[in-house]
């Protein structure tokens, strides 16, 4: 794969605007969802050019890291149907490029404050493999993890790994014709004849021709992530579309890795599973867990607190502190509910995550200005998806759901 850097880069588009940096479609944002996006695009015969403020993945944005879960229960019916279809994506990604991006692991959702029935509705009506135990049949089962209850389990869950998967994507858009634009830290978009000119921001000054090109785009797709807050209210579009959207709330979200008691169970079984992914809502806490991945030694459990991190305005404000006050809460939860887990964190990282009120994504604009913001609490699973929801948008082919629109 192929990066260019904003210094070195000074190819022409097929557009008609001579002597300027041109392309038909300009994605901002490296992520999953831009990613995504930029691979069905580039797939679909478009000209597309894609700019990253820093590289694809990094650990500044929401898509890096080797585990995120990918699951089908969900309340809303919707959202499980397109599991199904962006399942079809991951394994079209993953012939394509060669490599394994989920990895299954099954999933339980329990708690006393998680709408399991709604749940179960969705995963059959959307035909899921699905189970119900009571407690004590979970016990017998998952012996490592204690519910404090009925224990919903579907076996097609798996865990993604993000960082590959962004790479994949990128590689595959660039083999389609797609150009990677790196160390651009977009400043401005405005409106033009043409469309839309894309300028980086002022305040870089570092070598004189770094990030340097004005860019000229017919359309312009923003998939900044928790980046986007402090990009919106610049960006060309209406004070009623502004009105209409929804908070954006950024968190400096804290995951804790707690090794295995006995690390065999870390492994998978003849039949292919090992720790599974878990969502457990109570009056006390609303909690995650999957098997970390690479970036932790595959040595234990990844655990958070949905929503358990401090507010920031925009991934600008990120810290990377770890509140000490979480962690303790964190290490009580798994002393609590996790026995086959030794509840002393050997890792602890930090990330942001960019949710809306209702969870809900955001896939709408305005006269070929395209807003994508897919919910990092839980867009991850959907990317293939995703990415064929925004070209379709800003293609015209088709409009977003309505529930993704302001």
């Amino acid at each position: 794969m192929i990066l260019d850097s904003a210094a070195s880069s000074t190819k022409t588009g097929n557009s008609s605007r001579s002597g300027s940096d041109s392309t038909e479609f300009l994605v901002i944002g490296a992520g999953l969802a831009g990613a995504a996006t930029a691979w069905q695009l580039a797939q679909g015969g478009r000209q597309v050019t894609i700019v990253e403020r820093s590289t694809p993945a990094n650990p500044w944005g929401s898509s890096h890291g080797s585990a995120r879960i990918f699951r089908y229960a969900y309340e809303n019916p919707l959202y499980t149907r397109l599991v199904v279809e962006a399942r079809q994506g991951w394994d079209e990604l993953e012939a394509a490029a060669g490599i394994e991006l989920l990895t299954a692991s099954g999933c339980l959702d329990f708690g006393s404050r998680h709408p399991l029935k709604l749940l179960q509705t969705s995963l059959r009506q959307a035909s899921i493999t699905h189970e119900m135990f009571d407690r004590e049949q979970a016990a017998a089962l998952w012996p490592s993890i204690a519910s404090d209850g009925d224990v919903l389990w579907h076996p097609d869950a798996a865990v993604i790994d993000a960082e590959g998967a962004v790479r994949a994507m990128v590689a595959e858009a660039v083999a389609a014709g797609a150009r990677v634009i790196t160390d651009y830290a977009v400043g401005s978009v405005r409106r033009t004849d043409f469309g839309f000119q894309v300028s980086p921001e002022a305040s870089d000054t570092s070598d004189s021709l770094r990030a340097r090109n004005v860019i000229n785009a017919d359309r312009v797709i923003v998939a900044a992530g928790s980046w986007l807050p402090g990009l919106l209210a610049g960006l060309p579009l209406s004070k009623g579309f502004l009105n209409r959207m929804p908070r954006l709330e950024v968190r400096q979200e804290q995951v804790f890795h707690f090794p295995y008691r006995d690390q065999a169970e870390g492994a998978r079984d003849s039949d292919g599973f090992g720790w599974p992914t878990f969502i457990h809502q109570t009056e006390e806490i609303h909690a995650y867990g999957l098997p970390g991945g690479r970036d932790a030694d595959f040595r234990g459990q990844k655990i958070a607190e949905f929503n358990g991190g401090r507010v920031l305005s925009s991934a600008a404000d990120r810290d990377d502190r770890i509140d000490a006050a979480n962690r303790l809460r964190m290490i009580a939860y798994v002393k609590h509910h996790f026995p086959g887990l030794i509840p002393d964190p050997y890792a602890e990282a930090t990330c942001v995550f960019t949710n809306t009120p209702t969870e809900d994504f955001v896939v709408d604009g305005e006269d070929g200005l395209l807003i994508l913001s897919p919910c990092s609490g839980h867009g991850a699973k959907f990317a293939p998806v995703i990415g064929r929801i925004a070209a379709d948008a800003i293609t015209g082919r088709m409009a977003a759901p309505n529930l993704f629109r302001v």
